[in-house]
């Protein structure tokens, strides 16, 4: 695994870091080094040192900055000219570059080839409104049969959160499904033309977004035309969830991630709140087969659901 140095002037480094770690999860092997107003160039080598010393010697490192030309890349820069074999740099640090490099770095072995795919994902992630919404619809258009051909729909992840498609769906669960297709399974959101434009919005480069009620996901599960589609669901509520395998969806397991708090409902741990109602569907669920994997982000530990729940006492 290629090793990270996330560098910055101030304490944007440590900012990004943590941003990072809500959307992946908490990341082994990745120091912070940052250079404060008060501090000079022999500050920030020892920073660098201190870093360093985290890693073994033979590892391959790469240095993620935020500036072209400023002190944390040219410190850098003298650090990777004595190793130019195992070390790389990239500048322009963003949170797109930072998501994708944890997840690229899972089958990238060198730092000189993670870096050279990481400049592009860093520049398609700038993107600016109403630009990107007039861009919106060819684009559409021109992918709408795209993976279209004979044979069943392949789901390969189902997904129950209540946020539906946001970053860590976006950058975490996407790639790790390896999903050509985002489906929201919904009957509100599909009569809701503001969130089904901003979900669109939020999908992913190269997968679409799709938004369809509950009745036409049975249609389409059963449709022999949808071969080339690998699918990643997600659903709202588990209820929702409930009423598409009951009418025939072919879920084997859901990923159980994120189910907000209101009133009248009990926290079974820190994203997952639930009532009587709910638990009745995850049980009616489960006797019709399902498995639940318990999880916010892939990098999580699994945890068993009904575990949860007996030990929450929902009521």
């Amino acid at each position: 695994m290629v090793n990270l140095i996330i560098a910055s002037h101030g304490d944007f480094a440590k900012g990004i870091l943590m941003s990072g770690s809500m959307i992946f999860g908490e990341q082994e092997n990745v120091e912070v080094v940052t250079f404060l107003p008060n501090e000079g160039p022999d500050d920030l080598d020892q920073h660098y040192q201190e870093a360093l010393s985290k890693f073994n010697n033979d590892d391959e490192v790469l240095f993620l900055v935020d500036l072209w030309g400023g002190s944390p890349f040219n410190r850098a820069s003298l650090i990777q000219k004595q190793h130019p074999d195992k070390m790389a740099i990239v500048s322009g640090l963003n949170l797109p570059m930072l998501i994708e490099a944890y997840g690229g770095r899972l089958s990238q072995t060198k730092a000189a080839d993670l870096a050279k795919y990481l400049v592009p994902v860093a520049r398609e992630g700038v993107k600016s409104v109403p630009e990107f919404q007039e861009a919106a619809p060819a684009e559409s258009k021109e992918k709408s049969t795209v993976g279209l051909k004979e044979g069943h729909i392949n789901i390969k992840l189902a997904r129950l959160d209540t946020r539906l498609l946001h970053g860590q769906v976006a950058t975490a669960w996407t790639p790790d499904s390896k999903a050509n297709r985002i489906i929201v399974v919904s009957d509100a959101v599909a009569k809701d033309e503001l969130r089904k434009s901003l979900i669109q919005q939020a999908a992913p480069n190269g997968v679409k977004a799709n938004i369809v009620p509950i009745s036409k996901m049975i249609e389409v599960a059963k449709d022999d035309r949808f071969g080339g589609v690998d699918a990643f669901l997600l659903f709202e509520t588990v209820e929702d969830v409930l009423r598409a395998v009951e009418g025939g969806v072919p879920l084997k397991s859901l990923n159980v991630g994120s189910m907000a708090h209101s009133e009248g409902k009990t926290m079974v741990n820190k994203v997952l709140s639930m009532d009587k109602t709910d638990v009745a569907a995850f049980e009616k669920l489960r006797d019709l087969g399902v498995e639940f994997d318990v999880r916010k982000v892939p990098n999580d530990s699994k945890s068993n659901l009904f575990d949860l729940i007996k030990k929450a006492n929902v009521k």
